[in-house]
């Protein structure tokens, strides 16, 4: 599959479908609407996905890792070399994504897209590597437009494996220190927003730190002029190869029909990628919840998304999402395994 056959792939949702969704929902042992967004999200599956009666879907969650150059510039507060030792932590099952995808029964699937470490040959790390990190944005483009291409295509690649083995959800991670500063000029490039407003604390740092992240932000974007309505000049320039493989994975899953959970504020400034590549994209996102990193809001509001939670979240690396993804798991459940008031015997509400 090429990059311009991904973004053909991709269809409207089949709003026909909702009305019958709302329609059994509307029959099923409570009064209408009592489940709220449960009830929301199980049509969203269903035209999503194109299904009536769905199964509960199988979940995946795929970890993108990857470094970044303008971490050189003093934008984090811990070094370059965690990223490698993260990964190494989920492979082990010792992270945060791991706890909690354990917890909603999801599975994690780790990719090296472009860390800055070799890795020996080890069971569970999925090896696409492209680059050892981006280059410094704050003096040159993170990634060619070719190599950003290739990277979009890693995640659209690994979502279409993902649809064929029978995943009916697919969840965003990610690591990468200095991530936050890639999502944060991806953010304000794509939508137009004053790169202050738009970054936040990241990993932990002052409000000295932040200012500094913000001036390289701004820096990066003076001397490369992005431009918005060219999502991949965007991405390419101020952006990193993790956030390339997730807006690849969203558009791969869009394009097989599978819906996607997004995490936080760096699979947002994926999400503003993959919607800037192919809009209907929009169609098939799920927001599990509002990050405590600003730019997170204005990414939802751009794409018009309305989180399921807001948790206090920051960490990243698809712990959202595996919450998310199990209130999804429970929406399909509530519409399949309920049973109708006809089924059951019970009286319907009186008229």
């Amino acid at each position: 599959m090429t990059f311009n056959e991904a973004r053909a792939l991709v269809r409207d949702v089949d709003d026909a479908i909702a009305i019958d969704t709302q329609r059994r929902l509307d029959r099923l042992t409570k009064p209408q609407a009592s489940l709220g967004r449960l009830e929301e999200l199980a049509v969203q599956y269903c035209t999503m996905t194109g299904e009536r009666k769905p199964a509960v879907p199988r979940g995946v969650v795929f970890t993108f890792a990857a470094d970044h150059g303008v971490v050189d510039e003093g934008v984090s507060a811990y070094p370059r070399d965690v990223t490698a030792q993260m990964v190494m932590n989920f492979l082990r099952g010792g992270a945060g994504v791991n706890v909690l995808a354990r917890h909603t029964g999801v599975d994690v699937r780790v990719v090296d897209i472009g860390v800055a470490h070799e890795f020996e040959p080890i069971a569970g790390l999925i090896s696409r590597k492209l680059m050892k990190g981006t280059h410094n944005m704050a003096h040159e483009p993170a990634m060619s437009e070719a190599t950003a291409e290739h990277a979009v295509m890693v995640g659209a690649d690994l979502a279409a494996e993902a649809a064929r083995e029978g995943i009916g959800l697919i969840g965003t991670g990610d690591m990468g220190i200095g991530n936050t500063t890639a999502s944060a000029a991806i953010t304000a490039a794509m939508t137009r927003s004053d790169v202050n407003h738009v970054t936040g604390q990241g990993t932990g740092i002052d409000e000295q730190g932040r200012r500094r992240k913000v001036e390289v932000i701004e820096r990066a974007l003076a001397r490369h002029q992005p431009d918005p309505r060219n999502a991949m000049d965007v991405l390419a320039k101020v952006g990193g190869l993790e956030i390339a493989g997730m807006a690849g994975l969203i558009l791969g899953a869009a394009a097989a029909r599978v819906p996607v959970v997004l995490d936080g504020f760096i699979a947002g400034a994926a999400a503003l990628i993959a919607c800037g590549v192919q809009p209907r994209c929009r169609q098939y996102l799920i927001a599990s919840h509002r990050s405590v990193e600003r730019g997170h809001q204005v990414i939802l509001q751009n794409l018009g998304l309305r989180p399921l939670f807001d948790l206090e979240l920051r960490l990243g690396e698809g712990t959202g999402a595996c919450l998310g993804m199990g209130l999804v798991q429970a929406a399909v459940k509530i519409l399949t395994e309920m049973a109708t008031f006809a089924e059951a015997g019970v009286s319907e509400r009186s008229a």
